[in-house]
């Protein structure tokens, strides 16, 4: 859902290029390939069988001519790419540092879960220098890790500009947040009405219905 949620926050003008660090499996490029009109989409992802894997959705979705998985390190994204050559940069990275939660014993869920092979300040440098002057960078994450996420995107000019916190029930603290920094922008921050995932155990609230595009 992460991913899903992550894709309907995010936006992409038509004409744009765009990079998701650490695209795991290739959903988030795949899935902005169908909301939006971006016509170069780009997931980076460091382990080779993720990679393989992703590859292997964006041809059974027929989208080569639009959509790209290049095997690669997020701390040498700069120098893969080239500095200020994307204009939106989208990112579902781990959540986890190693002392928070139990660490899954599958080296690949691992590495997706957990800070083990990059960090957040790793995601956010490399995003500051993958994007354009005035670029958006859009992530999703654990509000627990919320300061640390300002700091490191107001230390890398990423100046937070548009936040949503995702809640499981109404009455339940939240789960997940959306965030959005644009490069070089200046302070004024817009925080979104709260997005609930369901109206009752087992069925989901009429807008998460409308982003899965039911």
């Amino acid at each position: 859902m992460d991913a899903v949620l992550l894709s309907g926050f995010a936006q992409a003008a038509e004409g744009s290029r765009v990079l998701d660090l650490g695209t795991g499996t290739g959903i988030i490029p795949i899935l902005m390939a169908g909301k939006t009109k971006a016509t170069e989409l780009i997931g980076l992802e460091i382990q080779e069988a993720s990679a393989e894997m992703a590859n292997r959705s964006v041809i059974l979705n027929d989208l080569q001519t639009r959509v790209k998985i290049v095997q690669g390190d997020i701390k040498e994204a700069g120098q893969i790419f080239g500095a200020a050559s994307f204009d939106v940069v989208t990112s579902n990275p781990p959540y986890m540092i190693n002392s928070h939660g139990l660490q899954n014993p599958d080296a690949p869920k691992a590495i997706a879960r957990h800070e083990i092979l990059c960090d957040l300040n790793d995601v956010i440098k490399s995003a500051a220098k993958c994007l354009k002057p005035g670029g958006k960078f859009y992530m999703v994450h654990r509000p627990f890790r919320l300061t640390e996420i300002m700091v490191l995107m107001r230390e890398y000019k990423l100046e937070p500009k548009r936040m949503r916190l995702v809640y499981p029930f109404a009455d339940k603290e939240p789960s997940m947040v959306l965030i959005e920094g644009a490069r070089g922008g200046k302070p004024r921050i817009t925080v979104e009405k709260p997005l609930i995932i369901y109206e009752e155990q087992g069925k989901y609230t009429s807008e998460i219905y409308d982003i899965y595009g039911y």
